[in-house]
């Protein structure tokens, strides 16, 4: 019975680490994105270049 109080207290101890871990690599920029914002104009020019050849398809075929 003792190993499982000793197993539950070092998980709880890990899991205090990785969360910890986390809080400090989202305070110091890890996940913030700069790559995206720069080429999304970029994305939305083919959504909507595809929906017009979309529209054009089904012109031509009608």
């Amino acid at each position: 019975m003792n190993i499982i109080y000793l197993l539950l207290a070092l998980s709880i101890l890990v899991a205090l680490i990785f969360f910890i871990a986390f809080i400090f690599s989202v305070k110091k920029g890890q996940y913030d994105d700069v790559y995206t914002p720069s080429v999304r104009m970029l994305f939305d020019d083919e959504l909507v270049r595809s929906d017009k050849s979309d529209s054009t398809k089904n012109k031509k075929s009608n």
